[in-house]
C-alpha cells in the first residue's frame, strides 16, 4: 500500500489525521488539503488502496478497478491503522472521501479502528436512484454471466483518456480538475478507469451491510458528514439518512454549487468545507 506522510510544522503537534481517498483516487489529488491541515498543526498521512493508484492492480487489465471483497480493504485499513496510530500524536482522526469515507465508516462500525473522530466527505453510502436490493441483484447476475473483473461501464471513446463529461461530475474548478490530469500524465501508474462488475457487486453488498438496522447506531464517536445534494456519483438521500442515524453526527450540506469532489471544488465551496472540518475538530478533538 502506497503512503505519504506529512510531518507537523512545529514541535507542538495538534494531532494526527489519516486520509483515505475514493475509488480511482490517488493521494496527489489532495496535497492542497494536506498542506492546509499541516498548517494547522496536524500530522497528515494518506494511503492508496490495494489495487488502485500506486498500489498496483487486481483486475484483468491495467486500468479497471477490481477487488475481491471490500472486507479486504477493511482488513488493510485495520492493519495500517494499528501501525500508524502507534506512531502518531493523539488525537487520531480518520477522514475519507467517497469510497474511502465508506470504508472508514465501515471499519469504525465493525470495531476495527478506534479514531477519536471521523470526517466523511461525500461518503459512498448509496449509488443511483433505484432500490439497492434491485441494483445489487443485477450486479450479482453480471458477475455470474462473465468475468467479474471486466469493466462495468464504458470509459471513453478514446482509449486511455477520461470521458469529456467526467469533469462536470467531479468539480466546478477546471484548474483542480486539470491538476488531476497532470498527475495522470506525469505518473501513468496512477491512471484508473471504470470499476469492474465485481467491484460494483461488492460495493452494493457493503453499502447494504452498513445500512442494516443497528449498524450505524453503534458508531458513538463524533462524526462530521459532508455531502452535495447535486452529487451525481453518490446518493445524497443515503448520506442524509445515514447522518440522521448516527448518534453523534453533524451534517453539512451543499447545493448546486458543489459536485462530488468537495475538497477539490472552487474556492468558496472548498474553503467552507475546510472551515467546517477545522471547527468540528477543534470542538470534538481538542489537544490532549
Amino acid at each position: 500500500m502506497r503512503r505519504i506522510d506529512y510531518p507537523a510544522p512545529s514541535p507542538e503537534v495538534r494531532g494526527s489525521i489519516l486520509f483515505l481517498g475514493g475509488r480511482g483516487d490517488f493521494y496527489e489529488k489532495y496535497l492542497e488539503t494536506f498542506s492546509h491541515w499541516q498548517s494547522r498543526g496536524w500530522q497528515v498521512s494518506a494511503i492508496d488502496w490495494r489495487g488502485q493508484a500506486g498500489s498496483g492492480r487486481l483486475g484483468a487489465d491495467a486500468v479497471t478497478g477490481h477487488v475481491r471483497d471490500f472486507a479486504d480493504w477493511v482488513d488493510d485499513l485495520t492493519a495500517f491503522w494499528a501501525e500508524w496510530q502507534a506512531g502518531r500524536e493523539p488525537p487520531h482522526i480518520l477522514a475519507g472521501h467517497s469510497m474511502g469515507a465508506h470504508l472508514a465508516l465501515r471499519a469504525v462500525a465493525e470495531g476495527k479502528v478506534d479514531p477519536d473522530a471521523l470526517v466523511l466527505v461525500a461518503p459512498m453510502l448509496g449509488i443511483g436512484r433505484l432500490p439497492p436490493a434491485l441494483m445489487h441483484a443485477v450486479a450479482r447476475m453480471m458477475t455470474r454471466i462473465g468475468d467479474p473483473r471486466r469493466p462495468a461501464w464504458k470509459w471513453s471513446e478514446k482509449p486511455g483518456e477520461p470521458p469529456a463529461s467526467r469533469a462536470a461530475l467531479l468539480t466546478h474548478d477546471i484548474g483542480r480538475y486539470e491538476d488531476e490530469l497532470w498527475w495522470r500524465s506525469e505518473r501513468p501508474e496512477l491512471v484508473m478507469g471504470p470499476g469492474s462488475w465485481g467491484w460494483v457487486e461488492r460495493a452494493y453488498a457493503s453499502m447494504r451491510g452498513l445500512a442494516a438496522n443497528g449498524v450505524l447506531e453503534n458508531v458513538r464517536i463524533p462524526v462530521l458528514v459532508m455531502g452535495a445534494k447535486a452529487d451525481k456519483l453518490v446518493a445524497w438521500p443515503a448520506i442524509a439518512a445515514a447522518a440522521a442515524r448516527l448518534p453523534n453526527a453533524d451534517l453539512v450540506a451543499f447545493g448546486d454549487e458543489a459536485s462530488h469532489e468537495i475538497l477539490r471544488e472552487a474556492d468558496p465551496v472548498r474553503e467552507k468545507a475546510l472551515d467546517a472540518i477545522d471547527r468540528f475538530l477543534d470542538r470534538v478533538a481538542p489537544r490532549r
